[in-house]
């Protein structure tokens, strides 16, 4: 076993899975302490390199595209020092880095894993059920539904409404954008009846406003991601394919019973927002507009 310890974390190599475990030390991100060890197997690696540096090197791990929930729910936002592919390396253990990355590599050459795209998700994503509390409020999934309970400074059309739960059968995709400190970040829990909604995250009723502790509303990713591993993988949606291929284009399908059903509903609640003044005559424009192209 080839194995590297530090104070950043662990990795441990047997040959088939790269195990990676997260410092205790409190520089550690508390996102990367909460998401806790993750075991790669070998073939969801695309590739692996040590980084030397005079003071603290790194080690990065590239994963092949859709082999990963939590890659694909943050997409690549998530910040440097929490992701959980990264490994800070003193120098004075450059050369065990080295041959860590060797060996990976080595084994990835052997083994003959490809780097293309995967069309399922190898890893599992975290484990279930899950709860954090953010800034906009409490947001917990529980493998079948995602309840959202509202704080007292959200938006008062969020709180008038009452908690939201959401099957994720009703669910198209999950949209994340962490709170930077400087900027608001989102937690968006797309349905098939708000797929083409356009209302700002403060005052849409499927998503979470990230405002307030960065370091704390990060770990909404861990919602996002568990929600995303229980969603179909990417590769299965339409106008997608392993490799980047373009199938088919599938034949016409007719509007569901409901459809039109759903759309003056979803029209109903925008007039409401707009008389009450939740939104401004800017935004309901803006929003029917969008409602109606996507009908």
């Amino acid at each position: 076993m080839a194995e590297i310890i530090q104070r950043d974390g662990t990795w441990a190599f047997d040959g088939t899975t790269v195990r990676i475990t997260p410092g205790l030390h409190r520089s550690v991100p508390l996102f990367r302490r909460t998401y806790g060890e993750i075991a790669v197997p070998l073939e969801a690696v695309a590739g692996v390199a040590f980084e030397p540096d005079r003071r603290r090197g790194r080690l990065r791990m590239r994963l092949r595209e859709g082999a990963d929930p939590l890659l694909q729910a943050t997409g690549g936002r998530l910040p440097e020092a929490s992701d959980p592919y990264r490994l800070a390396v003193d120098s004075d253990r450059a050369g065990v880095a080295a041959y860590l990355a060797e060996e990976i590599r080595s084994a990835l050459l052997l083994d003959r894993v490809p780097r293309e795209p995967v069309a399922a998700y190898l890893l599992p994503g975290p484990s279930v059920p899950v709860s954090v509390r953010s800034s906009d409020g409490t947001v917990s999934f529980d493998g079948g539904r995602v309840r959202i309970d509202w704080s007292d400074t959200s938006e008062r059309v969020k709180r008038a409404a009452g908690p939201r739960v959401i099957d994720v059968d009703d669910l198209v995709r999950v949209e994340w954008v962490p709170n930077s400190g400087s900027e608001d970040g989102c937690l968006r829990f797309v349905t098939r009846e708000t797929v083409f909604s356009a209302l700002p995250p403060e005052k849409d009723p499927y998503a979470l406003d990230l405002w307030g502790s960065a370091r704390r509303d990060l770990l909404t990713a861990l919602v996002a991601t568990a929600v995303t591993a229980r969603l179909p993988h990417p590769s299965t949606r339409q106008g997608t394919a392993p490799g980047g291929r373009t199938p088919p284009a599938a034949p016409a399908v007719p509007a569901p019973p409901g459809h039109h059903d759903v759309l003056l509903r979803r029209l109903r609640e925008l007039g409401d927002l707009h008389r009450e003044g939740v939104l401004t005559d800017e935004e309901f424009a803006r929003t029917k507009a969008a409602v109606l192209r996507g009908f």
